[in-house]
C-alpha cells in the first residue's frame, strides 16, 4: 500500500502541495486529475523524492520513505515514468531498457527484459531500432518498460495519453491494469478530457495543490473540470 499522510511539499520559497492525504492499495490502479499547475506534476515528484515534503509522511508497504533521498526510493520499489516520455532516443529499444534495470542482478536481467516485451510485444519486434525513430505510442510503451525494469512496487506515469491516439491510450491502459492484477500499485496523472473512467479504481482530484475531490469508477459522473480563469 502507498498512503499520503498529511503532505505538503514544494521548491524553495515556492510552496505547491498543502496537506495531501490518500492511499492506493496494491492491486488498485489510481488516477490523479487536475488541469495544468494543480499539482499533479509535483505530487509525484514528492513520492519519488525529487520534491522534498516540508510535512507529513510517505509511506510504502509500511515503510516511512519521506526521508529517503530518490535513489533509495527507487531501491524501496518506487519508479516512475515521466510526462514526454524521455527515451535516450540513440539508444535502441533494449539498450533503453538496459539503461533502467537500476539494482537487477546481471543474470535476470534478460527475464526482466522478457516480462517487459511480454506487456509490450511491439517493443520486441522494435528491439534493435533506435528509440527516437519509434512512434509517440511505441516510445510511451519503451518509457513504460523501462521504468518497469527496476522491478518496482509502485508505478508512477505522469500524463500517459498526452499526444496519443486514443486506441494507443487504451492499449496502454490495458497493459498497467495487467500490472495490477500481478499486484502493482499504479498512479497515473491525467488531465481531465482525457481521464480513462473504466480502468481507474478511483480518482483523486487536484486544484491548487490541494485535494478537492475523490472517488471510484461508479461515481465518475460526479468529476468536473475547474472552470477557467
Amino acid at each position: 500500500m502507498l498512503q499520503l499522510e498529511g503532505v505538503s511539499s514544494g521548491y524553495p520559497n515556492l510552496p505547491v502541495l498543502f496537506d495531501i492525504s490518500f492511499s492506493v492499495e496494491t492491486g488498485e490502479l489510481v488516477s490523479i486529475l487536475g488541469g495544468n499547475g494543480a499539482g499533479k506534476s509535483t505530487l509525484l515528484k514528492t513520492i519519488l523524492g525529487d520534491v522534498v515534503v516540508s510535512k507529513g509522511e510517505v509511506i510504502l508497504g509500511g515503510e516511512r520513505i519521506t526521508r529517503l533521498p530518490a535513489h533509495r526510493r527507487v531501491a524501496a520499489g518506487v519508479s516512475y515514468s515521466p510526462e514526454g516520455r524521455r527515451v535516450f532516443p540513440n539508444l535502441t529499444v533494449r539498450e533503453n531498457l538496459v539503461a533502467g534495470s537500476h539494482g537487477v542482478p546481471t543474470g535476470e536481467l534478460a527475464d526482466q527484459i522478457r516480462v517487459v516485451y511480454e506487456l509490450f510485444p511491439l517493443l520486441e519486434e522494435r528491439e534493435g531500432q533506435r528509440a527516437g525513430s519509434l512512434s509517440g505510442g511505441e516510445q510511451q510503451m519503451l518509457a513504460i518498460g523501462r521504468a518497469l525494469m527496476p522491478r518496482p512496487k509502485l508505478l508512477m506515469v505522469e500524463e500517459i495519453s498526452l499526444g496519443l491516439a486514443p486506441v494507443i491510450v487504451s492499449h496502454l491502459y490495458v497493459a498497467l491494469r495487467a500490472l495490477c492484477e500481478r499486484g502493482l500499485i499504479v498512479l497515473v496523472s491525467e488531465q481531465f478530457q482525457r481521464f480513462e473512467t473504466q480502468y481507474s479504481d478511483r480518482w483523486v482530484v487536484l486544484e491548487r495543490g490541494t485535494v478537492v475531490a475523490a472517488g471510484d469508477r461508479t461515481d465518475a459522473h460526479r468529476l468536473r473540470a475547474p472552470a477557467a480563469g
